[in-house]
Protein backbone atom coordinates (compact mmCIF):
# COMPACT_ATOMS: atom_id res chain seq x y z
CA UNK A 1 0.00 0.00 0.00
CA UNK A 2 1.62 3.44 -0.52
CA UNK A 3 0.81 4.79 2.53
CA UNK A 4 2.62 2.00 4.20
CA UNK A 5 5.90 1.96 0.99
CA UNK A 6 5.97 5.74 0.25
CA UNK A 7 8.03 8.11 2.43
CA UNK A 8 4.95 10.70 2.56
CA UNK A 9 2.79 7.61 3.96
CA UNK A 10 5.31 6.13 6.69
CA UNK A 11 5.41 10.37 7.68
CA UNK A 12 1.78 10.39 7.82
CA UNK A 13 1.13 7.56 9.88
CA UNK A 14 3.48 9.16 12.39
CA UNK A 15 1.88 12.38 12.55
CA UNK A 16 -1.59 10.78 13.08
CA UNK A 17 -0.10 8.44 15.71
CA UNK A 18 1.49 11.46 16.99
CA UNK A 19 -1.83 13.42 17.65
CA UNK A 20 -3.06 10.78 19.35
CA UNK A 21 0.01 11.18 21.51
CA UNK A 22 -0.47 14.61 22.36
CA UNK A 23 -4.10 14.01 23.20
CA UNK A 24 -3.38 11.19 25.14
CA UNK A 25 -0.92 12.74 27.38
CA UNK A 26 -2.98 16.26 27.65
CA UNK A 27 -6.06 14.57 28.96
CA UNK A 28 -3.57 12.07 31.07
CA UNK A 29 -1.99 15.63 32.61
CA UNK A 30 -5.12 17.48 33.56
CA UNK A 31 -6.25 14.72 34.87
CA UNK A 32 -3.34 14.64 37.21
CA UNK A 33 -2.84 18.16 38.11
CA UNK A 34 -6.32 17.64 39.60
CA UNK A 35 -4.56 16.36 42.94
CA UNK A 36 -2.28 19.22 43.04
CA UNK A 37 -5.59 21.34 42.79
CA UNK A 38 -6.75 19.38 45.99
CA UNK A 39 -3.44 20.48 47.62
CA UNK A 40 -4.82 23.84 47.59
CA UNK A 41 -8.93 22.64 48.45
CA UNK A 42 -7.58 20.71 51.33
CA UNK A 43 -9.06 17.86 49.32
CA UNK A 44 -5.91 16.23 48.93
CA UNK A 45 -6.22 12.10 49.41
CA UNK A 46 -10.37 12.15 50.17
CA UNK A 47 -11.45 9.28 48.50
CA UNK A 48 -14.61 7.00 49.87
CA UNK A 49 -13.77 4.15 50.80
CA UNK A 50 -17.13 2.39 48.50
CA UNK A 51 -16.32 1.78 44.66
CA UNK A 52 -18.96 3.78 43.47
CA UNK A 53 -18.17 6.17 40.18
CA UNK A 54 -18.20 9.94 41.40
CA UNK A 55 -19.07 9.10 45.40
CA UNK A 56 -19.85 12.49 48.02
CA UNK A 57 -16.98 14.08 49.23
CA UNK A 58 -14.55 12.57 46.99
CA UNK A 59 -11.50 14.68 46.20
CA UNK A 60 -10.93 16.63 42.19
CA UNK A 61 -8.23 13.90 41.52
CA UNK A 62 -10.53 11.01 42.51
CA UNK A 63 -13.41 12.02 40.80
CA UNK A 64 -11.13 12.51 37.88
CA UNK A 65 -10.60 8.76 37.94
CA UNK A 66 -13.66 7.92 38.28
CA UNK A 67 -14.18 9.52 35.03
CA UNK A 68 -11.62 8.16 33.52
CA UNK A 69 -13.46 4.62 34.34
CA UNK A 70 -16.60 5.27 32.74
CA UNK A 71 -18.05 3.89 29.73
CA UNK A 72 -17.07 6.32 27.10
CA UNK A 73 -13.93 7.06 28.07
CA UNK A 74 -12.65 3.01 29.02
CA UNK A 75 -13.28 3.20 25.33
CA UNK A 76 -11.43 5.90 24.04
CA UNK A 77 -8.47 5.58 26.01
CA UNK A 78 -6.91 2.20 24.83
CA UNK A 79 -7.71 3.73 21.20
CA UNK A 80 -5.71 6.59 22.03
CA UNK A 81 -2.77 4.62 24.00
CA UNK A 82 -3.01 1.84 21.07
CA UNK A 83 -2.02 5.32 19.33
CA UNK A 84 0.68 6.03 21.74
CA UNK A 85 1.93 2.78 21.08
CA UNK A 86 2.21 2.81 17.69
CA UNK A 87 3.85 6.20 17.50
CA UNK A 88 6.59 5.13 19.49
CA UNK A 89 7.29 1.44 18.31
CA UNK A 90 6.78 2.53 14.25
CA UNK A 91 9.24 5.36 15.22
CA UNK A 92 12.04 2.82 16.50
CA UNK A 93 11.18 0.83 12.92
CA UNK A 94 11.59 3.57 10.46
CA UNK A 95 14.98 4.41 12.26
CA UNK A 96 16.15 1.17 11.68
CA UNK A 97 15.00 1.44 8.23
CA UNK A 98 16.47 4.64 7.37
CA UNK A 99 19.78 3.36 8.97
CA UNK A 100 19.73 0.24 7.05
CA UNK A 101 18.91 2.22 3.82
CA UNK A 102 21.68 4.59 4.60
CA UNK A 103 24.00 1.33 5.27
CA UNK A 104 24.98 2.14 8.72
CA UNK A 105 24.18 4.65 11.45
CA UNK A 106 24.32 8.34 10.89
CA UNK A 107 22.32 10.67 12.68
CA UNK A 108 19.03 11.63 11.82
CA UNK A 109 19.07 13.85 8.70
CA UNK A 110 16.08 16.38 7.65
CA UNK A 111 15.96 18.93 4.82
CA UNK A 112 14.83 22.03 6.37
CA UNK A 113 17.33 23.86 8.89
CA UNK A 114 15.02 24.42 11.84
CA UNK A 115 14.93 20.23 12.17
CA UNK A 116 18.89 21.11 11.55
CA UNK A 117 19.28 22.61 14.17
CA UNK A 118 16.91 20.93 16.59
CA UNK A 119 19.09 18.14 19.22
CA UNK A 120 15.85 16.77 19.52
CA UNK A 121 15.37 15.96 15.86
CA UNK A 122 18.43 14.46 15.64
CA UNK A 123 17.82 11.89 18.44
CA UNK A 124 14.33 11.07 18.31
CA UNK A 125 15.71 7.36 18.91
CA UNK A 126 17.25 7.64 21.85
CA UNK A 127 14.55 9.64 23.04
CA UNK A 128 11.91 7.42 21.92
CA UNK A 129 13.92 4.18 23.71
CA UNK A 130 14.06 6.23 26.96
CA UNK A 131 10.42 7.26 27.01
CA UNK A 132 10.00 3.51 25.94
CA UNK A 133 11.65 2.34 28.76
CA UNK A 134 10.03 4.28 31.30
CA UNK A 135 6.91 3.85 30.29
CA UNK A 136 7.09 0.11 31.19
CA UNK A 137 8.19 2.02 35.03
CA UNK A 138 5.25 3.88 34.83
CA UNK A 139 2.73 1.33 34.24
CA UNK A 140 3.91 -1.13 37.43
CA UNK A 141 3.47 1.73 39.36
CA UNK A 142 -0.21 3.05 38.26
CA UNK A 143 -2.39 0.67 35.06
CA UNK A 144 -1.17 -2.08 36.92
CA UNK A 145 -2.87 -0.93 39.97
CA UNK A 146 -6.10 0.77 38.81
CA UNK A 147 -6.86 -0.24 35.10
CA UNK A 148 -5.48 -3.54 34.82
CA UNK A 149 -7.47 -5.48 37.34
CA UNK A 150 -10.35 -3.06 37.02
CA UNK A 151 -10.53 -4.02 33.36
CA UNK A 152 -9.14 -7.87 33.58
CA UNK A 153 -9.88 -8.53 37.00
CA UNK A 154 -5.47 -9.23 37.37
CA UNK A 155 -4.05 -8.08 40.81
CA UNK A 156 -5.31 -6.39 43.37
CA UNK A 157 -7.31 -2.54 43.07
CA UNK A 158 -6.53 0.20 44.34
CA UNK A 159 -9.56 2.77 44.83
CA UNK A 160 -7.53 5.30 46.36
CA UNK A 161 -5.15 7.23 43.68
CA UNK A 162 -3.64 9.39 46.55
CA UNK A 163 -1.90 6.22 47.86
CA UNK A 164 -0.93 5.23 44.97
CA UNK A 165 0.76 8.66 44.50
CA UNK A 166 2.12 9.46 47.54
CA UNK A 167 3.67 5.97 47.60
CA UNK A 168 5.27 6.32 44.13
CA UNK A 169 6.82 9.73 43.93
CA UNK A 170 7.40 9.74 47.78
CA UNK A 171 10.75 7.68 46.81
CA UNK A 172 13.64 9.94 45.60
CA UNK A 173 14.92 7.66 42.79
CA UNK A 174 11.71 7.00 41.69
CA UNK A 175 11.36 10.51 41.40
CA UNK A 176 13.90 11.32 39.58
CA UNK A 177 13.75 8.56 36.98
CA UNK A 178 10.41 10.05 36.20
CA UNK A 179 11.69 13.77 35.77
CA UNK A 180 14.21 12.32 33.31
CA UNK A 181 11.14 10.82 31.82
CA UNK A 182 9.52 14.08 31.76
CA UNK A 183 12.40 15.78 30.04
CA UNK A 184 12.59 13.28 27.25
CA UNK A 185 8.75 13.63 26.39
CA UNK A 186 9.59 17.41 26.40
CA UNK A 187 12.02 17.04 23.72
CA UNK A 188 10.33 14.65 21.79
CA UNK A 189 7.07 16.85 22.06
CA UNK A 190 8.79 19.67 20.87
CA UNK A 191 9.92 18.17 17.70
CA UNK A 192 7.23 16.24 17.15
CA UNK A 193 4.54 18.78 16.86
CA UNK A 194 5.93 21.22 14.23
CA UNK A 195 6.88 17.99 12.29
CA UNK A 196 3.39 16.38 12.57
CA UNK A 197 1.85 19.63 11.26
CA UNK A 198 4.97 19.98 8.67
CA UNK A 199 3.80 16.72 7.72
CA UNK A 200 0.15 17.73 6.41
CA UNK A 201 1.79 20.97 4.89
CA UNK A 202 1.68 23.32 7.18
CA UNK A 203 5.27 24.21 6.31
CA UNK A 204 5.50 28.08 5.01
CA UNK A 205 7.50 30.47 6.81
CA UNK A 206 5.68 32.39 8.89
CA UNK A 207 3.13 29.54 9.90
CA UNK A 208 5.88 26.91 10.35
CA UNK A 209 7.32 29.58 12.84
CA UNK A 210 4.61 30.05 14.54
CA UNK A 211 4.03 26.34 15.04
CA UNK A 212 7.09 25.94 16.22
CA UNK A 213 6.29 28.50 19.27
CA UNK A 214 3.05 26.69 19.82
CA UNK A 215 4.81 23.32 20.09
CA UNK A 216 6.99 24.56 22.87
CA UNK A 217 4.46 25.77 24.50
CA UNK A 218 2.16 22.96 24.20
CA UNK A 219 5.06 20.37 25.11
CA UNK A 220 6.16 22.55 28.57
CA UNK A 221 2.22 22.65 29.27
CA UNK A 222 1.72 19.08 29.33
CA UNK A 223 5.21 18.29 31.08
CA UNK A 224 4.41 21.13 33.02
CA UNK A 225 1.60 19.25 34.57
CA UNK A 226 3.07 15.71 35.12
CA UNK A 227 6.42 17.98 36.58
CA UNK A 228 3.92 19.12 38.99
CA UNK A 229 1.84 16.34 40.46
CA UNK A 230 5.20 14.13 40.71
CA UNK A 231 6.38 16.92 42.98
CA UNK A 232 3.55 17.63 44.99
CA UNK A 233 3.08 13.55 45.62
CA UNK A 234 7.16 13.61 47.14
CA UNK A 235 5.63 17.09 49.23
CA UNK A 236 2.73 15.27 50.15
CA UNK A 237 4.44 11.69 51.31
CA UNK A 238 7.07 13.73 53.71
CA UNK A 239 5.20 16.69 54.44
CA UNK A 240 1.80 16.67 54.18
CA UNK A 241 -1.23 13.89 54.02
CA UNK A 242 0.99 10.40 53.21
CA UNK A 243 3.07 12.08 56.59
CA UNK A 244 -0.13 11.93 58.66
CA UNK A 245 -0.60 8.33 57.76
CA UNK A 246 2.75 7.58 58.32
Amino acid sequence: MFIFNSSIGKKFIQAVSGAFLIIFLLLHGVINFFSVIDTFTGKFGMAAADEALFSKGDGLFKLGCDFMSTPVISIMVPVLALGFLVHILYGCWLTYENIKARGGWKRYEVASKAATDSWSAKNMLVLGVVILGLLAFHLSHFWAKMQLPEMFGIGTYENNPYCLLVATFGQWWVLAFYLVWFAAIWFHLVHGFWSMFQTVGWSGKTWFKRVKVIGVIVATLIVLLFVLTALNGFYQAHWGWGATLA
